[in-house]
This record gives structure tokens, C-alpha cells and sequence, in this order.
């Protein structure tokens, strides 16, 4: 199988820095072209009204957005390798998973979701793997970073 667009979700965590520098590394061996992808978590807001406070929060993950997806493409740059970016908005899972049909690969990491907050919501990763229209690479973060 010949994998000329890869997806690489990131939601700019120590957790996914693993995932990148190995889609990229594969990316550059196969001369694909990559995405970077940051999905911001609409989840959290369902129950939240729309406040001065939650328009800082949306901010702030707006800008840990395009943070997540320029450590992608600045990497990628030192290694020549093509990066578009992406920002999104939803559930990660399901937005990447919709995605995944133009895609040939997604190289992803254990998202950085912990505790309560991954028994409740359940693994991103998992998810992909279990629904996406094509191979899921998912590489997990050493055990340093946890």
C-alpha cells in the first residue's frame, strides 16, 4: 500500500510529539505530503453557556491550536517535508474520523486526555482505530512524558 497523504492529528500535547516525529519520519522516507490536524474540542462547551469567559477559553484553545499544528510544520520543514495545516472544530474522534477517507494514513498519539476525563469520553485513539476509513498508526508517548 502506498501511503501519499498522511494525517497527522495533534492536539499540541508532549503526548503526540512522538506520533508526529514518526509520520514525519515516514512521510519523508515515502515523500508523502502531510495535514497536521488540531480539532478543537467542542465537547467541553456543550453545557457551558456562551459567556465572556468561555469566548477567553475558546481563545485560548484556538491559539493551542495553531501552536499544536505549527510544531508540526516547522518540524516537518527542517526535515522537507510538505505541511498543510488544519484547524477544526468538534468532537476529535469523529472529526478525524470523517477525515480519514482522504487519507491513505493517519499516524496519531495517545491524545493527551487523562483520568476522569478519558474514562468519561473514552480514547480518541482508540475511536480512530476502531472507526476510520484507513490504516491507524498510533504511536504511544514514552514513559517519561506520562
Amino acid at each position: 500500500m502506498v501511503f501519499k497523504k498522511i494525517l497527522i492529528p495533534t492536539d499540541g500535547s508532549d503526548y503526540t510529539r512522538p506520533a508526529v516525529k514518526k509520520g514525519l519520519m515516514l512521510a519523508k522516507a515515502l515523500g508523502s505530503k502531510v495535514t497536521a490536524l488540531y480539532i478543537m474540542d467542542q465537547t467541553a462547551f456543550i453545557n457551558i453557556p456562551m459567556d465572556a469567559a468561555t469566548l477567553n477559553i475558546y481563545s485560548l484553545l484556538e491559539q493551542e491550536g495553531k501552536e499544536a499544528v505549527e510544531y508540526v510544520k516547522n518540524m516537518g520543514d527542517e526535515m522537507g517535508v510538505d505541511v498543510e495545516v488544519q484547524i477544526d472544530e468538534g468532537s476529535p474522534s469523529k472529526k478525524i474520523t470523517d477525515a480519514s477517507k482522504d487519507y491513505d494514513l493517519i499516524v496519531m498519539g495517545t491524545l493527551g486526555r487523562t483520568g476522569v476525563s478519558k474514562l468519561l469520553m473514552g480514547s480518541v485513539a482508540e475511536k480512530v482505530v476502531r472507526h476510520a476509513n484507513c490504516p491507524v498508526m498510533v504511536v504511544r508517548a514514552k514513559e517519561d512524558v506520562v
